[in-house]
């Protein structure tokens, strides 16, 4: 661990859990203002779950839209029939084709960061999955990302969408904001995804489903979340 982290540890009570506003606090002041990064670090939102991420019954994924974006826009390609290729075109995808496009895949093309499929693509997608899966990118319902409403999907990602999936520790870990973003709109976008997060709790989970709650950047350290602090 780097003397700026440690030196921003300092600055943390350990034996405190946190408010949320008070750790956006930290985040945007005392960490800001002495020991961030020389870039617009990411803010970082972790998830502990009381669930057994071994049972596939138990498996917490989704995806859920920022309301303030994510302050940095995704690079989108859409494979659809060819039929539909000009309705595509104007949903703002970087690229858009058919059995050309999953050619291109094949050849190496991998400049993007979210694919989308329509339904009726998808058997043919298939065929690039090992291509597509271990990049995490390969077109999933549960995601959003196969759909036939192209230009609502497309326009969803753009505007800053975050996906979510338990690991096998049950721990959720997601980029939700930049420290340039105001303390409004930090708070706003946490809670977007934790509710999203509450709301696909598995109906096999017994117990307490969020367990503990931590707030980090992309190089700072982690603050321990009070859990009381997010119940409305």
């Amino acid at each position: 661990m780097g003397k700026r982290i440690e030196n921003a540890k300092k600055l943390i009570d350990e034996s405190k859990n946190y408010t949320l506003d008070e750790a956006i606090s930290f985040f945007l002041k005392d960490y800001l203002e002495k020991h961030s990064a020389k870039f617009d670090e990411t803010i970082e939102f972790i998830m502990k779950l009381g669930i057994d991420a071994k049972q596939s019954d138990q498996m917490v994924r989704g995806a859920v839209a920022m309301p303030h974006g994510l302050g940095k826009e995704k690079k989108v390609v859409v494979i659809i029939e060819s039929s539909r290729i000009k309705e595509a075109q104007s949903s703002g995808a970087e690229e858009v084709g058919s059995e050309d496009l999953i050619e291109k895949i094949k050849g190496g093309f991998f400049d993007f960061d979210v694919c989308v499929s329509t339904p009726g693509m998808m058997p043919k997608v298939s065929a690039i999955g090992k291509l597509l899966g271990p990049k995490g990118l390969m077109p999933n319902p549960k995601l959003g990302t196969v759909s036939d409403d192209i230009k609502s999907t497309v326009q969803n990602i753009k505007k800053g969408q975050v996906e979510f999936r338990v690991d096998k520790s049950g721990i959720i870990h997601a980029g939700i904001a930049k420290l340039g973003f105001e303390q409004k709109k930090i708070k706003e976008n946490i809670m977007e995804l934790y509710n999203a997060v509450l709301s696909a709790k598995p109906a096999k989970s017994k117990g307490m489903y969020m367990r503990d709650l931590f707030l980090s950047t992309t190089h700072g350290p982690s603050i321990k979340l009070d859990l009381k602090s997010f119940v409305i």
